[in-house]
C-alpha cells in the first residue's frame, strides 16, 4: 500500500496529489482496472501486442 507522509504546511490538494502519482507509478489503478473483468488469455495476448505496436510506432515517429 502506497504512503505519503504530509507535511504540517502541506494542503490535502497537494497530499492527494501525491498520493494518487504514487498509486499511478505502483500500477495499483491499472491492476484494479485489469482484474474488474475477467479477461480471456487469448485477449490478454491480443491487448498486449496491440500495446507494442503502438509502443514502436510512436519510437518509430519520434526517429522521424
Amino acid at each position: 500500500m502506497a504512503k505519503v507522509e504530509v507535511r504540517k504546511d502541506e494542503s490535502i490538494d497537494k497530499a492527494l496529489r501525491k498520493f494518487k502519482m504514487k498509486m499511478r507509478k505502483e500500477g495499483v489503478l491499472d491492476e484494479l482496472k485489469r482484474r474488474e473483468h475477467y479477461e480471456k488469455p487469448s485477449e490478454i495476448r491480443r491487448h498486449d501486442m496491440e500495446k507494442a505496436k503502438r509502443k514502436e510506432t510512436r519510437r518509430r515517429q519520434e526517429e522521424w
